[in-house]
């Protein structure tokens, strides 16, 4: 491909950290969703058991275990990533990444063709990354407030942030259409880079790698 070097751009942490959060994310939505209102009750065809509840749950505490440990790991590479897995590389504070920014609101808008190419995340997609893991902090504190508020911390930090439980139910309900939804745009801008960009964006979550200009 004239004009582009593949360039390893996301380690085997970020990798490994972006399928645990995304898997995770979606399991965390099915089985919460049957929590909150069970479709099914009793003996469903095809499961082994007689307590799909008990199933469920059980399932949404691991996924919820293993989301904890994938915010834990972002955070991590937010400071001590590559460089172009800190926050540094595309927070818009800065004239490059604010111009960025403008400039990939309007390319998603059809409001212009210039595209500026970014190793990493564009200044759009980081900052709407780095506002989900802080969003899924506060997943994490409302859900472990829900699950053990007989432990003395964990209620005196959840009844300090939300008050009651019932309060913090309603934000782990509304964070969960949240992700929801963050889940399907992503989607579709990814597939939307890719089919109309040229850094390989998909296949990068699997190899690591991207095609940049030679500028990069």
């Amino acid at each position: 491909m004239g004009g582009y070097r593949r360039v390893k751009v996301w380690s085997v942490l970020m990798r490994l950290y972006h399928w645990a959060f995304a898997l995770s994310i979606v399991t965390l939505c099915i089985t919460g969703y049957y929590i909150r209102d069970p479709f099914v009750l009793g003996v469903w065809e095809g499961i082994n058991t007689n307590f799909i509840m008990a199933e469920m749950r059980y399932i949404h505490f691991l996924a919820g275990y293993i989301f904890i440990a994938a915010i834990m790991v972002r955070l991590y590479l937010f400071i001590f990533g590559n460089k172009y897995e800190r926050f540094t590389d595309f927070i818009p504070v800065t004239p490059r990444n604010i111009r960025g920014l403008f400039i990939t609101i309007k390319h998603y808008l059809y409001l212009t063709d210039e595209h500026v190419g970014h190793g990493g995340h564009n200044p759009l997609a980081g900052t709407a990354y780095m506002g989900m893991v802080f969003l899924g902090i506060i997943m994490i504190l409302t859900g472990l407030y829900l699950m053990y508020p007989e432990n003395g911390i964990i209620y005196a930090i959840g009844t300090a942030i939300f008050g009651n439980q019932q309060v913090a139910r309603l934000w782990h309900y509304f964070l969960f259409w949240i992700f929801a939804i963050f889940c399907m745009v992503h989607i579709y801008l990814v597939v939307w880079n890719d089919i109309f960009g040229d850094e390989g964006i998909i296949s990068s979550i699997f190899s690591g790698r991207k095609y940049l200009k030679d500028h990069h």
